[in-house]
């Protein structure tokens, strides 16, 4: 919990304030950032600052933007080939997480994560059948899962917001009744707390796992976005994980959101599982986000260094702002991702969001409440709403702070300002 004395509701925004930062996210300002067309810069009016969905206000980095310039160039845009983005995967894994145990044969090209999560759980469960999941979590997991006719089971994080051993436990135990096959979907690193799982977390993740006959995929696709303090572990690089599958691709990492395509890895055990995916999965996937973030994986880790720097910097600077604007709030400084979970519950705000997390995934881009609700009509500023990320969620909101710090400091300000603004009234 974070506590300071509050700034001045009358104070004007800044209007500068990047200490000399020369990563990725002061390149833009926030004239440029409104030019966009994405879903974060479109869904709200022009006076909504947006901190929610998990898009970076950064250009493309120079060895992307090449390889996108050069296809256009040529005309190269018509389907994917070949295994050039599993095997700069596999080197980017070699040289930034000492793992050497991905094989280029043991992976599938598919149309993005979460598209990819959804077919490797038909592969190894079927309709009735009971997937895990560690509350609160990325939104999405309850709405694929529950429109594939997948029973969900949660398995609340812990007071620290780390994976609670002896409740996913349990939740194995109530996901294998009456003989039902069952997997456990992770987030790894953790969205939206931004916890980084430990190897020692995950040797035990999979061996519980494997006791209790659940297979494991593992949501890797924050895995590049690991700050200053944490190491990210793999988890097909932990014993017991054998079996289990991981999905990563370079659209968090250096904001390829729009260019479709990931790679699924199956575990030395679970490649045969991996070659029954129907074939027209891998048509999905465009060729032009294939190369883009094969050369993200390949040529970009001097631009990635440079954004992770910024990002720290930006993490630090949250807690100072929060400290300053917003007393009452909670902040965990998170491990890795962008995203910052705040605990809003000490500000009493009315959260119409469900206690018992999202039955079948309310929208995180329309469904808002409680505070996120709040900040959105009286401070202008868009975040997304706890309650959509289940059990754990409601009274918080999650922040996307992979922005210059010039927006972050005028969202903050406007934040407490609102604040400020209740308390008066």
């Amino acid at each position: 919990m974070t506590g300071a004395t509050h700034h001045s509701p009358s104070e004007p925004e800044p209007e500068s304030g990047d200490g000399g930062r020369t990563d990725p996210l002061v390149r833009l300002s926030l004239e440029q950032l409104r030019q966009r067309t994405s879903m974060k810069w479109r869904t709200h009016p022009a006076d909504v600052l947006p901190l929610w969905v998990a898009e970076m206000d950064v250009p493309l980095a120079p060895a992307v933007a090449d390889a996108l310039h050069r296809a256009v160039d040529l005309g190269d845009t018509g389907y994917p080939h070949g295994t050039a983005y599993a095997e700069a995967l596999a080197g980017f894994a070699a040289e930034r997480w000492k793992w050497d145990g991905l094989r280029v044969e043991n992976t599938a090209i598919v149309p993005d994560v979460m598209l990819g999560i959804v077919e490797i759980l038909r592969l190894v469960t079927g309709p009735g059948d009971a997937v895990v999941v560690c509350s609160p979590v990325y939104p999405p997991f309850y709405a694929f899962l529950a429109h594939d006719g997948r029973d969900v089971v949660e398995a609340p994080l812990g007071p620290d917001l780390r994976v609670d051993l002896a409740t996913l436990e349990d939740a194995f135990t109530r996901a294998r009744r009456h003989g039902r096959r069952a997997a456990f979907l992770m987030s790894n690193p953790h969205n939206p707390t931004g916890v980084v799982h430990t190897r020692a977390e995950l040797e035990a993740i999979a061996a519980l796992a494997r006791r209790h006959g659940v297979r494991v995929v593992s949501d890797e696709i924050h895995a590049p976005l690991v700050l200053p303090g944490a190491v990210f572990t793999p988890f097909l690089d932990v014993p017991g994980s054998e079996n289990g599958f991981a999905l990563t691709s370079a659209s968090k990492a250096w904001n390829l959101a729009g260019l479709k395509a990931a790679v699924a890895v199956a575990g030395t055990e679970a490649a045969d599982d991996l070659r029954r995916m129907p074939e027209e999965v891998g048509h999905g996937p465009s060729h032009l986000g294939v190369l883009a973030h094969t050369a993200a994986f390949r040529d970009g880790a001097d631009w990635l260094d440079e954004l992770l720097l910024g990002l720290d910097a930006n993490r630090s600077l949250l807690g100072r702002l929060i400290d300053e604007h917003l007393p009452g709030v909670g902040y965990v400084p998170p491990q890795g991702t962008y995203l910052a979970w705040l605990d809003c519950t000490g500000l009493a705000l009315h959260d119409d969001g469900p206690a018992d997390g999202p039955a079948d995934g309310p929208g995180i881009v329309s469904d808002l409440a409680g505070p996120a609700r709040m900040f959105l009509d009286e401070a202008r500023v868009a975040l997304s709403s706890g309650h959509v990320f289940g059990t754990g969620g409601a009274g918080h909101v999650r922040l996307n702070f992979a922005t210059s710090p010039v927006i972050l400091r005028q969202a903050l300000a406007r934040m407490g300002r609102a604040l400020a603004g209740r308390a008066g009234g």
